[in-house]
């Protein structure tokens, strides 16, 4: 989709006109019928799509869509409505093949109109690279550069673009998309960025005795990977890294634990947690936010093959631990622990780890959040909270009491992989994963939100990207935190 800021109030083609509160009737550019119909719309719904019909000087049919809304409650909830109504109108464009929009408005804030550009953005995002008749889509979208600089549109098409890349590699087959090709593709994106990337094959993996890891690939033809990306910019504010460690199961079977064929299937998406983490990094490097990132990105499917870890099996992790196999089917936290201890070396100032990990994050909050856990790090959880509130991405911090540890003691091992009890689920895969941690750790279950089975408003159908924005806005406020501690202590 093309972007471009113009004067739109001339412009004879498909308009969408966002009406708030702020302004009066009488200036918006509509005839007295018009208003009036609008008028009666408004007063009965103050969030409405109204359509109305016009004509251009050469007698040809456009419509003029005006986007009621309530500007006057709370402002993430304005910009999320927004952009659920973007999705809705993205329906009635593709109905009359409306390829080429102008958008406008009377008293819309910035921000406001940036999430409606979003939420069209998003919905404009369809996985229909193998369809013989490809989906309908926006091509060009005119916007009015009363309301918009091009400063902000530009950093937030970058942003967009990084959710489209991990939405795409989402999508992807394993049969295209295995950890050596997800490994690659990532590479491809990032050097031209000036994020330095390494690319551990697996003989490396051997020699640094990743047991979490090799010990899920031996059931697969593939080779495994793991990625580590780094954004250094010289004008970086933290002294330490933030460290963003991802699962990248590029398909799960459940191994030896095999899943049942309801939940193998939409299993392609278990590398959620890298493409958004590795999504995340790429944004900040080339929106150049003075953060320094770390990306740590292990990667292999989970297959019942050839000879394939078993429940009961022992494995020595990389830090030394030695780790129960409870079910080979909890794979994900195995080669997240790799990768966490992996990260210790680089003494990052917070940890923050993204995965698919748990049915029990998802039975416990549903699809409208991510389960998260935190440990010795209180305030950029908090953070976190604050920032997904305002985005929409939402938070919910579940507890991490020290009697859940209890639950993944092992009588053969120092720990398992799952707990003694069904219950707390999401809760004992954050224990183990934090047992990795040396750091300030933080624990995001995307599990309910990563892919959706059916349409979820402007996500659309399949991967959703949900958590770039979230960590991106993070990122932006750590920014601004980092240098008003800076200031205060008079360091330079």
């Amino acid at each position: 989709m093309n972007y471009h800021l113009a004067e739109t109030k001339h412009l004879e083609r498909t308009t969408l006109f966002l009406y708030g509160d702020e302004v009066s009737p009488r200036l918006l550019p509509l005839k007295k019928d018009e208003l009036a119909y609008l008028t009666d719309c408004r007063t009965k719904n103050r969030d409405s799509i109204v359509q109305l019909h016009r004509f251009n000087a050469q007698k040809e049919h456009y419509s003029f869509w005006v986007v009621n809304y309530n500007s006057e409650v709370e402002s993430s909830l304005v910009n999320e409505k927004l952009r659920r109504v973007a999705a809705q109108l993205m329906d009635k464009l593709s109905d009359e093949q409306a390829h080429d929009i102008a958008i406008s408005g009377a008293g819309v804030l910035t921000e406001e109109l940036i999430a409606f550009i979003e939420g069209l953005t998003f919905a404009n995002m369809k996985f229909d690279k193998y369809k013989s008749k490809k989906e309908f889509h926006l091509d060009n979208v005119v916007i009015d550069e009363r309301f918009l600089k091009a400063d902000d549109l530009n950093r937030n098409i970058v942003l967009w673009k990084h959710i489209e890349n991990c939405r795409q590699w989402v999508n992807e087959p394993v049969m295209y998309l295995n950890a050596d090709q997800f490994a690659q593709q990532i590479k491809a994106v990032a050097e031209p960025l000036k994020v330095k990337v390494t690319i551990y094959e697996q003989k490396q993996i051997e020699s640094m005795k990743m047991g979490g890891l090799l010990a899920v690939n031996r059931g697969s033809v593939d080779e495994a990977r793991f990625v580590v990306l780094e954004y250094k910019p010289r004008n970086h504010v933290n002294e330490h890294p933030i460290a963003l460690v991802g699962k990248g199961i590029t398909y799960d079977t459940g191994g030896l634990n095999i899943k049942p064929e309801d939940y193998m299937q939409e299993m392609k998406s278990d590398m959620a947690g890298a493409a958004t983490m590795a999504s995340a990094l790429l944004a900040a490097a080339e929106n150049q936010l003075p953060i320094h990132l770390m990306a740590f990105l292990p990667m292999t499917d989970n297959r019942p093959g050839f000879n394939a870890y078993a429940a009961d099996d022992i494995l020595q992790m990389y830090d030394g631990t030695s780790v129960e196999v409870v079910n080979t089917d909890a794979e994900g936290r195995l080669i997240l622990a790799d990768a966490i201890a992996f990260s210790n070396q680089y003494e990052p100032e917070l940890i923050i780890d993204a995965a698919t990990l748990t049915g029990a994050a998802v039975r416990a909050i549903g699809t409208c959040g991510i389960a998260a856990m935190q440990q010795n790090a209180p305030n950029p959880m908090q953070l976190l909270k604050l920032v997904g509130d305002q985005v929409y991405e939402r938070i919910v911090e579940l507890p991490f009491w020290p009697e859940y540890d209890e639950l993944i003691k092992s009588e053969v091992a120092d720990i398992r992989n799952c707990g003694t009890v069904p219950q707390a689920g999401a809760i004992t895969a954050g224990k183990f994963l934090a047992h990795f941690a040396k750091h300030p750790y933080i624990h995001l279950d995307i599990a309910g939100v990563a892919y959706y089975g059916k349409k979820e408003s402007f996500y659309g159908v399949g991967a959703s990207g949900y958590g770039i924005r979230l960590l991106y806005a993070f990122f932006q406020t750590y920014d601004l935190t980092k240098r008003k501690e800076v200031k205060k202590s008079g360091k330079k």
